[in-house]
């Protein structure tokens, strides 16, 4: 039984649940309504990419014990780069998740609103004070998730919303009844259409994240202690979990697609983003559509909501040798910092484009240096035979060439 693969849900649902957030919804949906589905090859490959990643990720947390941030402080021996890298890490994933938690939660707040605007105790708040209620709503039901400090508790949370997003999602692209020998062409023919290299790279990007390696290399750790779970079960059990919760995500933004697609492609009419895709649906395909998109929407956006403060909590903590147990000060209160900022961004409706600006560069600086990172760390002698073979370097090494595109798009996009 220890030898057999089979589906299960563990860490990497996090890493489902952070990288399928309002953005990548947002980006997938003006994918489709723009290019159709020509550019579902690329969400193919940026699976693949992701899963090579975060294998190695949570091989590391699972054989050394230790999160990526520990283990960067071990690997990273020379003090000046070490503080260059601590700096960036800081920079990219704990400000950048801030800037980026208002979106969370605005996005969430767009699919809450769809569902529940009517109701007069919310439409009060917003005549007489112009704030978004639901910003603070939902962020205080990610502050009390996370306030439990019990790893559990916050997977099987993280769980409900990647296959409740899943079902909204994938019943809404059965609604629109997409044109199959189109979409299995978009997945099959590597294309890039007039225009569309900017969204290709944008929905790579949105896939392929930095801050979720923290997440998952720390999450695996705490989810298979080796006091209690020899190596080898472990890492056959955290196999399977990418394999089963990543190809997930990667279906939930492919259906993004080929509902934009089936919806709007080479017709007049534009959508400025996945709210619009929400409510325009409804003429076509039925108040269901909206419904379903709307609950989509709310659960991305709160799942998102959640995994951002806690991958940068894990991050943090990390670099820099604090308590690492999710109940420790330092722990809660980089979590808490991080909620309170995106529920005022998201209440207000302040666009903080500079921080945006400044987070896309670091992260852009950010992942080509993890994923060599990764590699690094996966060929030490501490990782033993659970260190790379000559097959996964390849694979990670090409990974690396495509982060490092990555990367330099990113920051050349905020830059110009």
């Amino acid at each position: 039984m220890a030898g057999r693969f089979r589906f299960r849900f563990g860490p990497a649902t996090l890493v489902a649940a952070a990288f399928i957030g309002p953005g990548t919804v947002v980006t997938a949906s003006l994918a489709g309504a723009q290019f159709g589905y020509g550019l579902l090859w690329a969400l193919v490959f940026a699976v693949i990419a992701t899963m090579i990643l975060q294998e190695m990720a949570a091989r590391i947390g699972v054989v050394t014990q230790a999160g990526l941030g520990e283990s960067l402080r071990t690997v990273v021996s020379t003090p000046l780069i070490r503080v260059g890298f601590i700096a960036l890490v800081v920079a990219a994933v704990v400000i950048g998740n801030s800037a980026y938690q208002g979106g969370n939660l605005t996005g969430a707040s767009l699919g809450a609103d769809a569902l529940w605007g009517e109701l007069p105790w919310i439409q009060a708040i917003v005549t007489h004070t112009g704030a978004n209620p639901w910003a603070a709503i939902l962020g205080l039901l990610a502050a009390l998730i996370l306030w439990q400090g019990k790893y559990k508790t916050i997977e099987r949370v993280l769980i409900a919303l990647v296959v409740l997003m899943s079902l909204a999602f994938l019943t809404t692209f059965v609604l629109t009844r997409p044109d199959v020998l189109a979409l299995l062409r978009g997945l099959l023919v590597p294309q890039i259409p007039t225009g569309g290299a900017l969204t290709m790279m944008a929905l790579i990007g949105t896939t392929v994240v930095p801050y979720a390696l923290f997440l998952h290399a720390a999450s695996a750790r705490t989810r298979w202690p080796a006091t209690k779970v020899p190596t080898e079960q472990a890492l056959l059990e955290a196999r399977s979990d990418i394999a089963t919760s990543i190809p997930l995500g990667g279906l939930v933004s492919i259906a993004i697609v080929s509902t934009a697609a089936a919806a709007y492609f080479g017709q007049q009419a534009t959508i400025a983003g996945a709210a619009d895709l929400a409510v325009s649906l409804e003429p076509i395909f039925g108040r269901a559509a909206t419904y379903l998109m709307a609950t989509g929407l709310l659960a991305a956006g709160l799942s998102s909501a959640i995994t951002a403060p806690l991958a940068s909590a894990y991050a943090l903590t990390g670099v820099l040798g604090w308590n690492i147990d999710l109940r420790s000060k330092a722990f809660r209160g980089t979590w808490l910092a991080i909620i309170l900022v995106g529920v005022v961004v998201a209440s207000l409706g302040i666009r903080p484009i500079a921080l945006i600006l400044f987070a896309q560069v670091a992260n852009g600086i950010l992942l080509p240096l993890i994923a060599g990172f990764l590699l690094l760390a996966v060929n030490q002698q501490s990782m033993g035979r659970y260190g790379n073979t000559r097959r996964q370097n390849i694979l990670g090494g090409c990974v690396f060439i495509i982060a490092l595109l990555l990367g330099t798009r990113s920051v050349l996009l905020a830059l110009l």
